[in-house]
């Protein structure tokens, strides 16, 4: 018995002292991860600070664009901050690096990244600084996963603007992007098709590809190009835009500049990755003929049955006809169809809920999770399997202690994503009345009548907030879709869309009314969640252990301990979820505080009113057709130029689906000098 005891003594002993040993560790990992950053930051602050902060300027473009200089205006960051924000990588992986310095455009010998080609879909071009070496568009960066380099996505390719006026360039940070990313990304298939198919442009890809240094004989290269073009291609095939008529025919919803159905392709890529084996057969046995079908499954045996069974509609796409590969696309994804305006930034930290419909909540762990869904959306590489065992990460993930569990390791750099957020903490609106802006005068009289009526007719849904205050909090006001009146396509599609779960069946994800089991098929709002959740737990399969490790930990204890926002009910007119209904509240749309509002035309959540001015008419008196892609400002009624005879941009046309400029009718019954009066109010803001 005595002995007994001296051993459990001895091993208690022991355990404590490894429970020591690994406190201690974690603490040194906290600070030796602190420390890192701190020195990053300031390192980054004394070599990265071009004054101009790499702005390219432009003589002149398709549209009649033309600006001689670039400013900034006082928004809370110094050069250093914005560069950072332009080149702080995310973990998107479009396509090789060196495949977009030398891939050539389509019908030209000239680089599809030449400076007048990426302004042509509204990216902003930028000249070589410490941080982007190689003049990529702003938002665009190197990226390395997995020993291989990548160009992807920032969060400033799609908030990052810039307004003109008299030949002035306002570059504004945090601001709605103006890019036409469904033309960007179907043209950069094209010009990788091309390439393959053309033997000069072939030629010089390949010599140019292989003098990078990063590939070591041509058979990689044209492998990789095969890759990358089908992977393009299926992209751009299944998020094709389109509405399904009563009748069965089609009819094409195009974006233009300034738009993006942003949550529908994210939802199609997360429907992609978590497709697996018994879920394939499933819908290839649904969906196609039983021959066709039994012969497809024929095909792929080798990839169901093997230990790598992820990216399995990007193996099968190869093996299938256009007809097949459109049934399958009807099938498995929904048809990305609702695009909006890109939100913009500033204030976005502080608010209680985020997004158009307020999908989005910031309490808790909500920002890093809504920045992976994002991350997944700009092609972060999804390396989705299922393991045996558990882990920790599934275990936070909600998966339980089972037998098996879903591994979502993946590029999305949680540890950058969070750094974003809380450098988004200081980023303050723009001001119309910035000295450097040098835009006209507000008349005060003017101003000081509006600011009256917009405590009338405005401040119940848009709070009134001091842009600077450090503790400023913005409280989303829901009006259901139907108060609204706006266009009700994004709101729907959130909640009405429905897909796939693959590897996530038969999980539980938490809604605010309680859990809810993923079946065959799910809410893809649930689906999106749940993935989102899991690959926030994961740590970073692509750095030391050791790092990896201690980033883990800082971030997750950060999350759930460090953030000012913390859950909160809904604020608005809007209908509550249910256990019946538990994604309901998300047909709304959100009222938010107006400040810096005079720098974020076009207006409506869908871009479909092009100045302030036209917002306070009725819906019925405000413009049918308008054009979209100028920089130029509007100061007058404050939007952009957007005549139909100005300039040979996007027309908007409100007439079609999803493009309705009806709602938002609040206040339109004031008088004409009235809302010329609000007007000059809300530029002050």
């Amino acid at each position: 018995m005595q002995k007994a005891l001296v051993y459990v003594a001895h091993k208690s002993s022991a355990l404590g002292r490894r429970a020591l040993w690994l406190v201690a560790a974690l603490v040194v990992a906290v600070v030796l991860v602190r420390a890192t950053a701190w020195y990053g930051s300031l390192y980054q602050k004394f070599t990265d600070n071009d004054p101009g902060r790499g702005a390219a300027v432009v003589s002149a473009d398709v549209f009649g664009d033309k600006f001689q200089q670039v400013k900034y205006l006082e928004q809370g960051w110094t050069a250093s901050d914005s560069l950072w924000f332009y080149s702080t990588t995310q973990g998107s992986n479009l396509l090789p690096y060196d495949f977009f310095l030398h891939v050539e455009q389509e019908k030209a010998p000239q680089p599809f990244r030449a400076p007048e080609n990426v302004n042509r879909y509204r990216y902003l071009p930028q000249r070589p600084t410490k941080s982007n070496p190689d003049g990529l568009p702003l938002g665009m960066v190197a990226d390395t996963y997995r020993g291989k380099k990548y160009m992807g996505f920032t969060c400033a390719a799609c908030h990052t603007t810039q307004v003109n006026y008299q030949g002035v360039g306002i570059r504004i940070d945090g601001g709605p992007g103006a890019a036409d990313m469904d033309g960007f990304m179907n043209d950069l298939w094209r010009a990788l098709a091309a390439t393959k198919t053309d033997p000069a442009k072939r030629q010089r890809f390949v010599v140019a590809v292989k003098n990078s240094g990063n590939y070591n004989d041509e058979a990689e290269i044209l492998r990789d190009l095969d890759i990358y073009t089908l992977r393009m291609e299926a992209y751009s095939f299944f998020n094709d835009s389109f509405k399904h008529n009563d009748d069965g025919s089609v009819t094409p919803v195009p974006y233009g500049y300034a738009r993006l159905d942003a949550f529908g392709r994210i939802y199609n890529r997360v429907l992609e990755h978590v497709l697996n084996p018994e879920a394939l057969r499933e819908i290839l046995t649904g969906a196609l003929p039983l021959d066709q079908s039994q012969a497809l499954l024929e095909k792929m045996k080798p990839v169901l049955t093997s230990e790598n069974r992820d990216h399995l509609m990007e193996r099968l796409v190869a093996l299938l006809s256009i007809e097949q590969r459109r049934t399958l696309r009807d099938r498995v994804f929904n048809p990305p169809n609702a695009p909006v305006s890109y939100p913009f930034l500033w204030d976005i930290p502080q608010h209680d809920y985020v997004q158009w419909n307020g999908i989005g909540a910031n309490g808790g762990v909500g920002p890093i999770g809504r920045n992976a869904g994002e991350v997944i959306g700009v092609f972060g590489t999804l390396d989705w399997q299922q393991k045996k065992g558990w882990t920790v990460s599934s275990v936070l993930g909600g998966q339980g202690f089972g037998d098996t569990h879903i591994s979502f390791q993946s590029s999305v750099n949680v540890h950058n994503l969070r750094q974003l957020e809380d450098r988004l903490w200081s980023l303050q609106s723009p001001r119309w009345e910035d000295p450097a802006a040098g835009l006209p005068a507000i008349d005060p009289a003017k101003r000081d009548r509006g600011e009256k009526l917009f405590v009338e007719h405005c401040a119940a849904c848009h709070a009134n907030i001091d842009r600077s205050s450090s503790s400023r909090r913005i409280v989303a006001h829901m009006d259901k879709v139907s108060a609204a009146g706006t266009d009700p396509t994004m709101a729907n599609n959130s909640v009405q869309y429905n897909g796939f779960s693959g590897i996530l069946r038969n999980m539980y994800m938490k809604a605010g009314v309680g859990a809810v089991l993923l079946n065959t098929k799910a809410p893809v709002a649930a689906i999106l969640t749940t993935a989102t959740e899991n690959v926030v737990a994961t740590p970073s399969p692509d750095k030391w252990w050791f790092t990896r490790a201690a980033e883990w930990a800082v971030d997750l204890f950060n999350e759930y301990t460090g953030n000012d926002i913390k859950p909160s009910v809904k604020a608005g007119n809007y209908t509550p979820d249910t256990t019946a209904a538990p994604f309901q509240s998300l047909q709304a749309y959100k009222g938010r505080a107006l400040n810096g509002i005079w720098a974020t035309a076009p207006y409506l959540h869908n871009g479909s009113v092009p100045t302030l001015y036209d917002l306070l008419l009725p819906a019925a008196d405000r413009p049918k057709k308008f054009r979209v892609g100028s920089r130029e400002l509007e100061v007058k009624k404050v939007g952009l130029k957007h005549g139909e005879s100005d300039y040979d941009g996007f027309l908007f046309d409100t007439s079609q689906f999803t493009n309705s400029n009806a709602g938002h009718e609040y206040g339109t019954k004031m008088t004409d000098e009235q809302r010329w009066d609000l007007v000059a109010y809300l530029k002050s803001l």
